[in-house]
């Protein structure tokens, strides 16, 4: 059963569009993630909503024996976890013809086209999965007009492109084309 995944790589997976537009969109207005969640990223979805399968059906038991607020409590929590859930596939980088947004697990922050110097790939160190420990990689760079440190967009080692080197590039490749092509 095919999914609908609105990316700008699914042109990669149907042989018959490998002609086609390489940023893969017909609706240029629309903001859409240039590449797939990761498997790190969807799993550890999965994981959070299976808890909070647990947690709800814990709910169901509390309010059946008869303690409404503890029931409660227990459901909200379930709720709160199938937010957290949702958001946590949500995260990534979004391109639109208004610019680029970078959509955190709290907050995003959106960059016009033309408020952006640079988009570059370099060789760093990164972050292992969001974690403390770095290893060497390559990050996808944000520079504004303003200056500043440039910030990372994504990186090789993250939950989207830990141990796909080729959908990293395709990514890094997307973004900086829509970058060239709306600057």
């Amino acid at each position: 059963m095919p999914l609908p995944f609105l990316t700008a790589d699914r042109a990669h997976d149907d042989d018959a569009a490998a002609g086609a537009d390489p940023l893969g969109y017909e609706d240029r207005d629309r903001w859409r993630r240039p590449y797939r969640p990761g498997p790190w990223r969807v799993g550890g979805a999965a994981l959070l909503l299976l808890l909070a399968s647990y947690v709800l059906f814990s709910a169901m038991i509390i309010a059946m024996a008869g303690s409404l607020p503890a029931a409660g409590i227990c459901a909200a929590v379930g709720a709160l976890m199938i937010v957290t859930a949702v958001r946590l596939v949500r995260i990534g980088v979004e391109v639109s013809t208004q610019g680029l947004r970078r959509i955190g697990l709290l907050r995003s922050t959106t960059v016009r086209w033309q408020d952006i110097a640079a988009i570059r790939t370099a060789q760093q160190p990164v972050r292992w999965l969001g974690l403390p420990r770095t290893v060497q990689g390559q990050a996808v760079l944000l520079e504004t007009v303003r200056g500043g440190a440039p910030d990372t967009m994504f990186t090789t080692h993250g939950a989207d492109f830990l141990g796909h080197a080729e959908s990293f590039e395709r990514a890094a490749d997307a973004i900086e084309g829509w970058a060239a092509a709306h600057r």
